[in-house]
């Protein structure tokens, strides 16, 4: 993606620059009036994150105010790198630097031999280029064989062959963190850096300088480092050095979202759904299971919860049934797709992958998450039907009355039982709304059996996602 022009009117020389009345604020400095801005407006820290109003930003926004380095501690799908990437809202748009720097001079306190040799030159006339907040933001996504030459940087031996000697500063090529000079720096997964790699960040956190290897030379940095980590490996016993915990100023703990509703609310807002030639009609209990199987598996003894059930879970499923909805539905040309119970058996394929099992193997997967999935769905069902004709419906399956449903029927089949079971018609319209179109009403009509079913009020004879309804008696 490139980066937006600079606007023409802004000064190009140091001359001009400081006659523009320019101040050169620190990263701390700069992030804190913008963020005191926002306060005093009444505006987020963030929107790009849902469910830590009351929890992490607030937490977050006293670590900026107090100027701290920062990390994030909370499982995967935390949403904590997009914490990270939205800091970047509170830098001025707009930074002037010394023309040509690796590690963006100001040109009022230029810290490399580059920049320090050309204002000593040019003086008033040194050449400023602009560079928008956009790019002032790494990111590294710490591993075991990242290097010191990665982060802070090495020798670099063209430009040694090019005539300059071994310990002269203009042979050096800079890493990532002298390179966000003036910017945030941030390190995913920290403890995953080797402990001698760790040492390296000691002097960035406190001394706020670098040093290469054995040359003499030493950067004043200007930077705000943010970190994530997964709090197994944050502990005593996990894989990241004391002294580098205590640079940090502010530790933060994230979480996955307290509410049902938030979790939803994630869900619609970062689900890519397939495009379709059909509208496409979500009812609210398939939102509502989608959403608690990763609530319940969150709980479930038998998924690891070092490893978290991530948020992503909860997208990845609930775009897998639509996808299935779609499937069906281009096959039995119905007006609408709208998913059912029955497509919740996508799921497994969306489910495998993104949790981890802690006491059994993993070929008991599809059974584990079948039951994490008839769980949410009971869960829905006993907490949001009220259900009055319950007693005339089990009667109904006293007799000849069976039910066939799967996610290759067509609306028209669910239809027919509707009219062919009276007692049905008013709970499921009552589940479906006011105005359901008809594929609404059917997937309607699966819910409210699989309720009964999962109640223990009806029976059910499952293969895949077909299934047959039936009295409990037979």
């Amino acid at each position: 993606m490139s980066s937006p022009t600079a606007p023409l009117d802004l000064p190009t020389t140091f001359g001009a620059l400081r006659a523009s009345n320019y101040q050169p604020l620190s990263v701390r400095e700069e992030m804190r009036i913008n963020l005191e801005r926002r306060l005093e407006e009444g505006r987020p820290l963030t929107s790009a994150v849902l469910g830590y109003e009351d929890s992490v930003l607030p937490q977050l926004e006293t670590a900026l105010l107090a100027g701290h380095d920062i990390i994030l501690l909370g499982e995967r799908g935390q949403a904590k790198t997009r914490i990270i990437r939205s800091l970047v809202e509170l830098l001025n748009e707009w930074l002037p630097i010394v023309a040509g720097s690796e590690v963006r001079d100001d040109p009022f306190a230029p810290i490399s031999a580059y920049g320090i040799d050309l204002v000593a030159e040019k003086g008033d006339e040194t050449p400023i280029t602009w560079v928008h907040r956009s790019q002032r933001f790494a990111e590294k996504l710490a591993s075991p064989d990242t290097s010191m030459a990665d982060l802070i940087g090495e020798v670099d031996p063209i430009k040694v062959a090019g005539g300059l000697f071994l310990d002269d500063p203009r042979a050096l090529s800079y890493g990532l963190v002298p390179k966000s000079n003036r910017g945030i720096f941030a390190m995913n997964e920290l403890p995953d850096l080797a402990e001698r790699i760790q040492v390296g960040l000691l002097n960035v956190l406190e001394e706020r300088d670098v040093q290469i290897r054995g040359h003499l030379v030493r950067l004043e940095l200007d930077v705000m480092v943010v970190a994530t980590a997964n709090p197994e490996d944050y502990t005593n016993r996990g894989r990241l050095i004391t002294p580098l915990k205590d640079r940090f100023g502010s530790q933060i703990r994230t979480h996955y979202p307290y509410e049902l509703t938030t979790e939803i609310a994630i869900i619609h807002q970062e689900a890519s759904l397939p495009t379709s030639p059909k509208p496409i009609v979500v009812p609210w209990f398939i939102d509502d299971v989608v959403a608690r199987v990763s609530h319940v598996a969150r709980k479930s003894h038998v998924i690891s919860q070092r490893s978290g059930v991530s948020v992503r879970l909860s997208i990845a499923n609930y775009e897998t049934v639509v996808a299935n909805a779609l499937r069906r539905t281009l096959r039995t040309n119905d007006a609408t797709v709208v998913p059912r119970i029955s497509d919740l058996s996508a799921m497994v394929q969306s489910t495998q992958g993104k949790i981890e099992f802690d006491t059994m193997d993993d070929s008991d997967s599809d059974q584990v998450i079948g039951a994490l999935i008839a769980l949410a769905v009971r869960q829905c069902f006993t907490e949001h039907v009220l259900l009055d004709e319950a007693s005339e419906i089990v009667n109904e399956f006293e007799g000849e009355a069976l039910v066939h449903t799967g996610d290759d029927l067509p609306e028209r089949n669910y239809l027919e039982v509707l009219e062919a079971m009276p007692s049905l018609d008013g709970p499921v319209r009552r589940v479906a709304g006011p105005v359901a179109s008809d594929g609404e009403l059917a997937a309607a009509v699966e819910f409210v059996l699989e309720g009964l079913y999962l109640t223990k009020r009806l029976a059910k004879d499952a293969s895949g996602a077909r299934a047959l309804y039936r009295s409990r008696n037979r």
